[in-house]
């Protein structure tokens, strides 16, 4: 397993990243404990979740559930030092969390002791805002997105806020590193620069959607990752598991996440079922699993640290870590990059 340096942190992590989303929903802790032991045997020492987490859905009663699993893990198995623990303060999106206000400089102490106690540790590796208070276009929000109701005054005045606290958090010993998720190439830069012009904690990792089928992140965000060194932590890198064939326009198998969310959150487009053929396509050309070719791609982009994936089954865990030792020839990517100008957003 590849393992790279995190942004400037001392956090030396797996080129995967072991997601939990779905610990609690659509599987049981138990499930959730054995992933994790067969993901550090493969050399995995990465773990994200978040205080909303499971999803699909998300409901009032399950909040902070899959941190309660992996909490109950590390007190069972003593390899608390074996992994580096990824997690997330809710943003205004949280719904059932705070009533939906998002996090601030009173919020985030609270939210912070919350999540130490559910994960049952003294420490919280990467503490990640899980999105921007302000608003932001992923998940489909590009579609429609207007930033002209910004203030820039106070989104300024509220990131020094919470940098603030996260010194504190950090000074405290309950937070080792800070990094932030859904955010634009704008707003990292903003809270790059308000941090170091205040001797404040600097962002070391980023967590957007990427993938063959969203890329948004290639252009201003790759730039920035590079020159600024800040790590981009791909979420959904196989696309809410749209590459495995299981969905079709009139196919939805149950326990499935688009049995839940019928669009898969806005992924579910006239568009993208070509896509998918020709992605599949080019995996069956070359022999190998287009799960394991997608996830590998993700590896071979220079800003990318750590590439976040789940899995629902001991199969679909297989493929994804098979991901680690699968080196992509040239004909490969060339031939993902014709898709990828044959169909650059097909969601």
């Amino acid at each position: 397993m590849d393992m790279r340096r995190l942004g400037r942190s001392d956090l030396t992590v797996s080129a995967l990243c072991l997601g939990s989303m779905s610990w609690g929903s659509r599987n049981s802790a138990e499930e959730g404990h054995r992933q994790i032991d067969r993901a550090l045997a493969a050399g995995i020492n990465f773990i994200d979740t978040a205080e909303m987490y499971p999803t699909y859905p998300v409901k009032a009663e399950t909040v902070g559930r899959t941190e309660e699993i992996i909490g109950d893990w590390v007190a069972a198995s003593g390899r608390r030092n074996e992994v580096i623990l990824a997690t997330k303060v809710s943003g205004k999106n949280g719904g059932f969390i705070r009533d939906g206000k998002g996090y601030d400089g009173r919020i985030i102490p609270e939210a912070v002791d919350a999540s130490l106690r559910r994960l049952k540790t003294d420490v919280i590796d990467l503490y990640q805002l899980h999105w921007p208070n302000r608003g932001s276009y992923h998940m489909r929000q590009n579609w429609a997105y207007d930033p002209s109701g910004q203030n820039r005054a106070e989104t300024q005045a509220h990131m020094l806020d919470v940098l603030e606290v996260m010194q504190k958090v950090i000074d405290a010993g309950k937070v080792r590193w800070f990094g932030l998720s859904n955010e634009t190439a704008w707003g990292t830069a903003q809270w790059l620069r308000i941090a170091e012009d205040n001797g404040l904690p600097r962002a070391v990792s980023i967590q957007n959607e990427y993938s063959l089928m969203c890329r948004h992140a290639d252009l201003d965000l790759a730039e920035l990752c590079h020159n600024e060194d800040v790590a981009l932590l791909p979420f959904s890198p196989l696309a809410m598991g749209l590459f495995s064939g299981k969905y079709a326009p009139d196919v939805t198998p149950p326990n499935t996440r688009r049995a839940v969310e019928s669009t898969l959150n806005g992924r579910i487009t006239p568009r993208v079922w070509p896509a998918i053929d020709a992605y599949r396509a080019v995996a069956d050309a070359h022999g190998l699993d287009v799960n394991t070719m997608a996830l590998a791609w993700t590896l071979t982009r220079p800003f990318v640290a750590s590439s976040i994936f789940g899995a629902s089954d001991d199969a679909q865990l297989g493929a994804a870590l098979a991901a680690a030792d699968l080196t992509l020839s040239d004909d490969v990517l060339a031939a993902l990059a014709e898709v990828h100008k044959a169909h650059p957003m097909p969601f």
